[in-house]
């Protein structure tokens, strides 16, 4: 048996080596390439119809299927249309689309989930298995059922998508909002004899926005795929809309051919703002919880 000397010390805990400076470089390099990004997608669907005074329907069989050149940098397709014109209009078309279906899939989960997680009792169990009730069916399938209810067009896709994407958002709030009921703010509102509705108004919403926000910016580009994956099959906006799905869906045929370029481009144009919108929600994540973001500092 050993005894140890009163006077020796105690092995000291083993730091965690510190990784800062390094990841801090490498998240603001990805957050301002995910910044100049969306800039740039930003400014080419507000910009470029207007300033290019040319019609992106125009055919041209002279010209069809030729590679990108100078005089189009993206190619043409098999009608002779050129491409660079046709995926900017149909990335116009896929953002709006997916901004106002994550707009409104917003405000519908926003009110779900802050009004279960107030209210709690009956009005909780039953939100909650309406919600489950939908997430079980695929979104991809429900979003057809929507779609097959009214003719081809921006509306119904918009709608279709946004009855399918508002329930994370109100599972996220629901569970933001019943992690709220316990802080000191909200019993010392109880306490003042403040009513349910108005604790949840004045107090529980405002403190779950940037939560229902960054849930909201997550949801365009799985909004945007959603449309195109719609068009693609047929099932989302008439043929003749230079949507992202029916430029890829047109293209099939030209791909088994050999010609890559009019599959290529527009893919790229659905990957690059998905990959953009990514690094700047991260980015808003990082700085709305600093649990989170204690973590990434060690």
């Amino acid at each position: 048996m050993t005894c140890e000397h009163p006077d020796a010390k105690a092995p000291a805990p083993v730091a965690w080596r510190s990784r800062g400076p390094r990841q801090r470089s490498w998240r603001t390099l990805r957050v301002r390439t995910s910044a100049a990004l969306t800039g740039t997608v930003v400014l080419a669907v507000l910009l470029v119809p207007p300033l290019v005074q040319l019609d992106q329907q125009a055919v041209d069989l002279a010209a069809k299927l030729r590679p990108p050149s100078w005089a189009h940098p993206f190619g043409t397709d098999d009608v002779g249309r050129d491409l660079l014109l046709r995926c900017v209009h149909g990335l116009r078309i896929s953002l709006f689309i997916g901004v106002a279906a994550a707009l409104v899939a917003a405000v519908v989960g926003t009110a779900v989930g802050a009004l279960a997680g107030a209210l709690g009792g009956w009005v909780d169990r039953v939100a909650m298995r309406v919600v489950d009730a939908l997430a079980s069916v695929p979104h991809l399938l429900l979003g057809v059922f929507v779609v097959a209810l009214f003719r081809p067009g921006v509306w119904p896709v918009l709608l279709s998508i946004a009855a399918t994407h508002w329930l994370s958002t109100a599972r996220i709030v629901r569970a933001e909002v019943l992690s709220l009921r316990g802080r000191p703010f909200v019993d010392a509102a109880v306490s003042g004899g403040a009513s349910r509705w108005r604790i949840a108004v004045r107090h529980l919403v405002p403190a779950v926005l940037p939560q229902a926000g960054l849930a909201a910016v997550l949801s365009v580009p799985h909004a945007m795929w959603h449309e195109s994956a719609l068009s693609f099959l047929g099932l989302g906006l008439p043929a003749h809309m230079a949507s992202l799905g029916n430029l890829v869906e047109g293209a099939r045929g030209s791909l088994l051919a050999g010609q890559w370029w009019p599959t290529l481009f527009p893919g790229l144009f659905l990957i690059v703002p998905t990959l953009a919108v990514a690094g700047l929600a991260g980015a808003w994540r990082d700085r709305i919880d600093p649990r989170r973001r204690s973590e990434l500092m060690l």
